[in-house]
């Protein structure tokens, strides 16, 4: 009887560790990298980015993963205010002042200062919103499925700000980077 309860445990513990570890592969646990590419400003390599899908390519209908390897120190404050331009200009500035602010919000709670060495992963969930990781653990989750899609659109959009970085994640590029 003792055994058979060491096993139960055991394996309760096994099922249980991924969802534990908080980090965005139990949630997509048959993830593979399709792409990636470094992302320079003015000559220096910010970070460096990977998209992670099932395997079936991306598709805003399917879960993904974008992780984000940084090489420079940024604040958070210009992390959030560098992705709300990108989102205001994705959609042609028709976003209200709220619906900014609030996104905002999202952001902040997410994010952290950077620095080098340090991750951040958004999972991207269709129609349910997103979750954001540092260096493995949940630090979000929102259920605004617009902010996730306008989000996610600031590199995978075909008006991304560099159209090279999004054909590298895709997969699509001839050089597909690190």
């Amino acid at each position: 009887m003792a055994r058979m309860l060491r096993w139960v445990a055991l394996c309760a513990v096994l099922v249980a560790a991924p969802l534990l570890a908080g980090d965005w592969r139990a949630a997509l646990p048959s993830a593979q990298a399709l792409g990636s590419g470094d992302f320079t400003w003015f000559g220096f390599r910010l970070y460096t980015a990977r998209l992670w899908v099932d395997g079936h390519g991306q598709d805003w209908g399917r879960p993904f993963a974008l992780e984000l390897l940084y090489h420079r120190s940024l604040s958070r404050d210009d992390l959030v205010q560098a992705s709300l331009e990108e989102m205001r200009r994705l959609n042609d500035g028709s976003l209200s002042p709220r619906q900014l602010a609030s996104w905002a919000k999202i952001m902040e709670a997410a994010f952290t200062d950077v620095r080098p060495g340090l991750r951040i992963a958004g999972l991207y969930l269709p129609q349910a919103g997103c979750r954001f990781y540092v260096d493995g653990k949940l630090t979000a989750e929102t259920r605004d499925a617009t902010f996730a899609k306008a989000f996610f659109a600031i590199w995978l959009d075909p008006r991304a700000r560099d159209p090279q970085l999004r054909l590298r994640l895709l997969g699509q590029a001839a050089d597909k980077g690190p």
